[in-house]
């Protein structure tokens, strides 16, 4: 099993820009020290709690101040931007990563996110259409070797052939042939995306807000997809984010995660879960009010805290759960400390992982 961390990244609105960006880069390096396999990091317009507008640019400064970590955005929201923007600026940033990158892609985006770029009027559906066109763009566009036109439903576009004398036109293709590997953000129960990472061959990866009754039916889905491709689905692809601390012990662990994870939980989470299909993917009953759903239960069902032989327990029995995974994704956190989100890091992959080494 490998580890890896996804950094949405959770901040409280207290917390400065500057002292946020510092705070997420220290976690960055010191995963890279550490030997984290990877890192995805969020993109939200608006926000606040999760305050990382434009990932790439984390990720550029990210890359000069690591060596081994691969980088990925988690994810780009596809129907918030012009596709022949982001292929440029993927391609340049997987250039940049000389392929130490990997681009996490979603087809959604929170309503005011959509609002702020005048999508608001747009059913979910249409948000998807518009987020699978813009992709589809992107695709072609990187296929192409100019010449390339493009009339959809929403986007038109024309990519100039490159004239050989004045050398203009169109020419940036990522560094990683035909592309940077791919990521598939799945937050719902029965996720038409993840069925579509099975058909595409891409990596799937399983939001840490899916209680494990729902998260072991992402498999399935997975499944199904490639078996309409022709493919043959591979576990070890697998990722499943969680929210996880680790401390010395139990009872250090237990206080940390109220502390830092129940005040996102309860501040944040909650508030903007209430009433939706991300609660309702937390319940292992359907039956149970929004108002079960509180820290004690969350610490119960769904984060992973405590020392290194219960979290590697925990790990272990999710694991079992589901069928088996190929990558934890733990969120990354925002505590007073930094020094207990450190602590965390540390003992999660020297303490917690050599116990669940024989997994994968």
């Amino acid at each position: 099993m490998q580890f890896g961390l996804f950094m949405m990244p959770l901040h409280p609105p207290e917390r400065s820009f500057v002292d946020s960006y510092d705070r997420d880069l220290a976690q960055i390096v010191l995963a890279d020290r550490l030997g984290y396999h990877e890192i995805w990091i969020g993109e939200h317009l608006t926000e606040r709690w999760e305050n990382a507008p434009a990932p790439e640019l984390l990720i550029a400064q990210a890359l000069v101040k690591t060596e081994r970590i691969i980088l990925a955005t988690g994810v780009t929201l596809l129907a918030l931007h012009n596709p022949v923007e982001v292929a440029h600026r993927v391609a340049m940033l997987d250039h940049l990563a000389r392929g130490r990158f990997y681009w996490g892609i979603g087809g959604g985006a929170i309503p005011t996110d959509l609002q702020l770029f005048g999508l608001e009027t747009q059913t979910p559906a249409q948000v998807r259409e518009r987020s699978a066109e813009a992709l589809d763009v992107i695709l072609k566009l990187w296929e192409s070797n100019g010449g390339f036109t493009y009339r959809g439903k929403f986007f038109d576009v024309t990519a100039p052939e490159m004239d050989p004398v004045r050398e203009r036109g169109f020419y940036m293709k990522p560094f990683q042939k035909p592309h940077p590997p791919i990521g598939v953000a799945a937050t719902s129960i029965g996720s038409a995306a993840i069925r579509l990472a099975g058909e595409k061959g891409w990596m799937p990866m399983s939001s840490s807000l899916l209680a494990p009754a729902h998260l072991k039916d992402h498999w399935p889905l997975v499944e199904a997809g490639a078996k309409s491709a022709g493919r043959v689905a591979d576990r070890r692809q697998w990722r499943i984010g969680r929210d996880v601390f680790v401390a010395d012990s139990s009872k250090l662990a237990h206080e940390r995660a109220r502390a830092v994870l129940g005040r996102n939980y309860v501040r944040h989470q909650f508030p903007n879960r209430r009433g939706t299909s991300q609660m309702a993917a937390c319940k292992i009953d359907p039956t149970l009010p929004d108002e079960a759903l509180d820290v004690d239960y969350m610490m119960e069902h769904l984060w992973i805290v405590g020392d290194p032989g219960e979290c590697a327990d925990q790990i272990r029995r999710l694991y079992e759960t589901v069928g088996g995974f190929g990558t934890l994704l733990a969120i990354t956190q925002d505590s007073d400390d930094p020094a207990w989100d450190h602590r965390s890091l540390q003992l999660l992959i020297e303490e917690v992982g050599p116990r669940v080494a024989d997994l994968g």
